[in-house]
């Protein structure tokens, strides 16, 4: 596409953003949003969508890494297949495994513990606790003063928050630090798996089609929230039962049509359409590319010893699937950064803002703060590229858990106001729970390829991004080769109780005088680069410090700008309680290539093959040939077609319309979404359930920086789908049942 019309496309969606569907907004300004909602055929009220006690926003939850929704009175939860993986995971085995297999529990006395570390985080209430927060901070401190006076601050909120130990509070930067929330969540400990479908139905198409479309995945998994007999949040116990959810979304077995409006709430983890162009060019020249290899690297490890060893291969599944799906969507991101020229529409938008600072000399205050921001994100992304070896250096789940038990020691001797965060006295459970975890998720053998691959790669880079208390603690030299550095390292393992649960446990509590005389070798290599780790982490705080202070006066010139253009701005995603608003809708995905808004069964029994990950269960292939529809069957046509700006800017053609006789398998909507809304409810516009966000399209991956309306879809499975496969392919009934299905 011409980059004409991508930079006037820029210029308009600098003026006019709230016409288009972008926007991961905050639940308190949906009441802002009232007319754009309605002009969706959103029924539910603005005003209702920002009060968290009031349906359907009380049924949204998070998994602290995904998104996720309650679907019944009694704590039943769905999510994403790939969101549930940790699960599913932590209950197979070589002989048993439930990720091949699937898994339902007919009862719930069947049901099984999700993992130590698994948990729902119900979010009640989000407060504005600016003023507390950096309201009174001297403007003479220092990068790493200013840093730890907001940590103290933030410290006191929390634990003046978390009085009662069933909360688990968080205050967080919105605006990047211009201003701060602090998050209250009731937080439910026991977790267990309930049904997830096979994975040759929840992860058909594997990583070939992970951002591809169209898509044919039964991404959906479902878990229950478990509490004491007093209903209160407690450890997982056979005597636990479960959680009473107040409200739970009704399913609609109707599901959408080509055209619907739609809601999709959730957890986005991360977005940068504030950041500088700058910022783009150092992602897209360095941090990125880096990034790719490590990724890939690690990936080829694991699945080359996987391969031969199925005890490591379900060991190691969760993790590279998770590496896979960074790597692809980095891949995409540069991918994307060379079809559509973001640096330059950044650019754009940029000189959109400095014309309007110089249009009044009452704006030239903000003139300052750009060069400001500027002068710290250089300093960042020095330090980005002097650290990111060394950070790889230490990509050992042994030497991480040796890391982890020193910094708790050194920190348990500080009163626990000036701990750390992470090492509070709220922390030790879940630090304990993470070195029980590594019980299903760690082997030497793997632990010692991905570790020796990474330091040989450490090793090749320049002496000043090195580290000699590294090099002088394992005894390596420049040139050496894995194989050396392995042959070197695989001696350390027998030597180190830290290979079991046990051994690591035994560690909590120990003084750091304990951990200076050990001759555990990887206590001491800890013990070794300790002060080096401590004196990069205050370069990083005197960066943050500052971050936090310059960067929060360039978002109040966006702003200010955006206000004098009448519309409100969206923060960038942080990991917190989002909605975001769009259309069931296809895509011009690139020259003469329409890809339309469904998928469905029949697409995919065609599409499958003889191996995984195209393989499907015979019973599925089954079930639809015998015509076991009846209720999922979709027959409508799709409204008449209506190009958006850039295809009458460039002539995209009307793609034919015909009509759909299968049961849909997924649906493409203009959500705005990013990593953390996997398993987001797509809601229809009475805010009932009609699918499940999974993943975006290709052409889609850059939308973390920068949104365009006509190519950007979400993916997401419909609910027919789930429901048509619980009924007819899996006999999942008893969930059917205790579910509020409506047509």
């Amino acid at each position: 596409m011409n980059t004409k019309y991508l930079l006037m496309a820029a210029a308009l969606g600098v003026s006019f953003v709230a016409v288009a569907d972008e926007g991961q907004w905050q639940p308190h300004q949906l009441a802002e949003l009232q007319a754009e909602l309605s002009a969706k055929g959103i029924e539910i009220p603005g005003k209702q969508l920002a009060d968290l006690s009031q349906y359907p926003m009380s049924a949204i939850v998070s998994l602290g890494y995904c998104s996720a929704s309650f679907v019944s009175p009694s704590g039943l939860v769905v999510t994403n297949h790939h969101c549930g993986y940790n699960a599913i995971q932590n209950n197979s085995t070589k002989d048993n495994n439930l990720i091949e297999k699937g898994f339902l529990a007919k009862s719930q006395g069947e049901e099984l513990p999700a993992g130590a570390q698994e948990r729902l985080y119900i979010t009640e209430s989000v407060t504005d606790v600016t003023a507390q927060v950096s309201g009174n901070l001297p403007a003479e401190l220092s990068g790493s003063e200013r840093y730890e006076a907001i940590e103290t601050n933030r410290k006191a909120l929390i634990k003046s928050c978390e009085s009662d130990a069933n909360y688990r509070c968080s205050v967080v930067s919105f605006h990047h630090g211009m201003q701060y929330f602090q998050i209250k969540q009731l937080m439910l400990q026991d977790v267990r798996l309930v049904y997830a479908p096979s994975e040759a139905i929840g992860n058909f198409g594997g990583d070939i089609d992970n951002f591809e479309y169209p898509r044919h995945t039964g991404d959906y998994t479902f878990l229950r929230g478990y509490v004491g007999k007093d209903g209160k949040p407690a450890p997982y116990s056979v005597d636990n039962v479960p959680y009473q959810s107040k409200h739970y979304l009704k399913v609609n077995a109707s599901g959408v049509r080509a055209g619907d409006g739609i809601l999709l709430a959730g957890y986005p983890g991360r977005t940068s359409r504030y950041r500088l162009a700058d910022e783009i060019a150092f992602a897209a020249d360095w941090q990125y590319p880096a990034q790719v290899k490590t990724y890939q690297q690690i990936i080829n490890t694991i699945d080359r010893l996987g391969a031969t060893d199925a005890d490591l291969k379900v060991k190691y599944a969760s993790t590279v699937k998770s590496l896979n799906n960074r790597m692809k969507k980095l891949q995409g991101l540069l991918d994307g950064f060379k079809v559509t020229d973001i640096h330059a529409i950044k650019q754009q938008q940029e000189q959109e803002l400095l014309n309007w600072i110089n249009s009044d000399s009452a704006y030239q205050q903000y003139q300052q703060s750009i060069a400001a921001l500027k002068t710290v994100i250089d300093a960042e992304q020095a330090y980005t590229q002097q650290t990111y070896y060394f950070d790889n250096a230490k990509r050992s789940d042994m030497l991480q858990a040796a890391m982890l038990l020193y910094r708790l020691a050194v920190e348990s001797e500080k009163p626990d106001a000036q701990r750390e965060m992470g090492f509070q006295q709220r922390d030790l459970a879940m630090i304990d729970n993470r070195l029980t975890r590594m019980e299903k998720s760690f082997h030497p053998t793997m632990d010692l390829a991905i570790w020796s691959e990474q330091l040989a790669e450490y090793l090749a880079q320049p002496d000043a991004v090195r580290v000699s208390e590294l090099d002088a603690a394992l005894g390596l030299t420049p040139g050496m080769s894995q194989a050396q550095i392995s042959d070197k390292l695989a001696a350390l393992y027998p030597q180190s109780a830290l290979t079991s649960t046990a051994g690591r446990k035994a560690w909590l509590g120990k003084a750091p005088a304990e951990f200076a005389n050990s001759s555990d070798p990887f206590i001491k290599l800890a013990v070794a680069i300790y002060a080096k780790n401590k004196a990069l982490e205050l370069e990083e705080k005197t960066l943050a410090g500052k971050l936090s202070q310059v960067r929060p006066a360039y978002m109040q010139a966006i702003i200010a700008y955006n206000k004098t253009l009448g519309k409100p701005v969206y923060p960038d995603a942080n990991s917190t309680l989002r909605i975001t608003y769009g259309t069931v809708d296809g895509y011009p995905a690139k020259d003469g290539v329409y890809k339309t808004p469904f998928t469905s069964v029949k697409g995919l029994i065609a599409k499958r093959q003889d191996e995984y990950p195209f393989s499907l269960p015979q019973k599925l292939v089954d079930a639809y040939n015998a015509g076991k529809t009846d209720g999922y069957y979709y027959t409508d046509l799709a409204p008449e077609y209506k190009p958006g700006l850039l295809c009458r800017i460039g002539g995209c053609a009307k793609p034919e319309v015909k009509a759909f006789n299968s049961v849909p398998v997924n649906f493409l909507s203009s959500a705005d979404t990013t990593g953390g809304n996997s398993g987001s409810a797509v809601m229809n516009g009475k805010g009932e359930l009609v699918g499940l966000n999974f993943d975006s399209t290709y052409e889609s991956i850059t939308k973390d920086w920068y949104f365009n309306p006509e190519i950007t879809r979400a993916i997401h499975v419909d609910i027919r789908y789930v429901l048509w496969l619980m009924e007819h392919v899996d006999g999942a009934q008893n969930l059917l049942e205790e579910m509020d299905i409506v047509r």
